[in-house]
């Protein structure tokens, strides 16, 4: 390793050589390093989770422009709209068609008496075409009175549960008291508001949600003409439909819209950037304190070299190889562990915990630009010393 730093660094690589000298400090050091990568890997891949589940369920939807309630932040709250909202909307140059979109929460009960609960999402079966063509398919199948596409992958059910369902067996299934048989799949898995997903047609929908009403839905998908501009007809929407009641996005703006909220003001999003931030901290702490004491260490032999005319960044220079190689050492095992994590946490949980492309290159620029302020902070005492008062 020295020859490999003494070949890039074009000499005697005096930072390698300092921290290794003590090998239970240099281990001790990397380790901390590491603690905080893992930390902010950790903290990075469960906000991951939270962006793909937030995402996840409108891959299911194919629309242009969504109307919903005022006070509606995501897919799945906020007030029910007027469907004579709908009605309007189809008034409007570019509208092209129109569909009621219901959501609600139903609790699937095992046979072993637990529970998981389903994110339930319906329409009119003549409406298949505002659903993704993997929905769409089966969708018309739903004319049958309380059917459904059940999610394969929900959290906490075994998947041998529906192993005769994949063989185009249906199976039938208890939902709040009553019966319900699943005749079509569907793949999402469990998110931070539901265990799993469920797609039924309206009338199954109105049955299970007793106070529910047709002349109420969640939401109104719209799809505008072809060669129209879904921000240009959502202009003129808005500038009909009551803003004091209901809000009118462009589908691509009621996601960013979404995820923005699920990040930043929900507590689960807030709580893991705080981790984020204090997994920095952590790393940026530990590395001052490791560099600190070894600018103290040698403050000597540093005022030999300040006493004979080398500048600053020569000593600047050897503290942020120090820097750099602890960001490096302390980087490798601590991806290598959150690899391992993710894919426990993402058998654990079913939630979509994994490493994305980018992520490791923004962590480990990251560390290194904590590595680098941490030694830019440690040489500032040796800036400011006199030679003469070192001895």
């Amino acid at each position: 390793m020295s020859k490999l730093l003494e070949r890039l660094l074009g000499r005697l690589p005096v930072g390698w050589l300092q921290l290794t000298h003590s090998r239970t400090r240099f281990v001790a050091a990397v380790a901390g390093v590491a603690f905080a990568n893992l930390l902010v890997f950790m903290q990075l891949g469960i906000m991951g989770a939270m962006s793909t589940a937030t995402l996840a369920p409108y891959n299911f939807l194919d629309a242009d422009i969504m109307i919903s309630a005022e006070d509606a932040n995501t897919l799945t709250d906020g007030s029910n709209v007027a469907r004579a909202r709908l009605f309007q909307a189809m008034t409007v140059a570019g509208v092209e068609s129109g569909a009621p979109l219901f959501v609600g929460i139903l609790e699937f009960k095992l046979p072993d008496g637990t529970n998981s609960t389903l994110q339930t999402f319906a329409t009119e079966v003549a409406d298949r075409d505002f659903l993704s063509a993997e929905i769409a398919a089966q969708f018309s199948r739903l004319t049958q009175e309380n059917t459904a596409l059940i999610d394969t992958k929900t959290r906490g059910v075994d998947a041998s549960v529906f192993a005769d369902l994949k063989d185009g067996k249906p199976f039938a299934f208890e939902v709040n008291g009553q019966t319900l048989t699943a005749i079509g799949t569907l793949e999402l898995g469990g998110g931070f508001s539901a265990d799993g997903t469920l797609f039924v047609s309206d009338q199954t929908f109105l049955r299970f949600f007793g106070k529910r009403s047709s002349g109420a839905p969640n939401h109104v998908l719209l799809k505008v003409a072809d060669g129209v501009s879904p921000q240009v007809v959502a202009e003129r929407l808005r500038s009909i439909l009551p803003a004091a009641s209901v809000q009118v996005n462009t589908l691509a703006e009621y996601k960013a819209a979404d995820l923005a909220y699920q990040s930043l003001e929900r507590p689960t999003g807030i709580i893991f950037g705080f981790g984020v931030l204090i997994g920095i901290i952590v790393g940026i702490v530990i590395v001052y304190q490791v560099l600190s004491t070894d600018v103290a260490d040698h403050l000597k032999e540093y005022a030999t070299f300040k006493a004979m005319g080398y500048e600053h960044r020569f000593f600047l220079g050897i503290v942020l190889e120090e820097a750099g190689i602890l960001a490096v050492f302390g980087f490798i095992p601590g991806f290598i562990v959150s690899m391992g994590l993710y894919a426990g946490l993402s058998a654990v949980t079913s939630l979509p915990v994994y490493m994305d492309g980018t992520r490791p290159f923004m962590v480990f620029f990251g560390t290194l630009a904590a590595c680098a302020l941490s030694g830019a902070i440690a040489t500032r005492r040796l800036a400011a010393a006199d030679p003469a008062d070192l001895f």
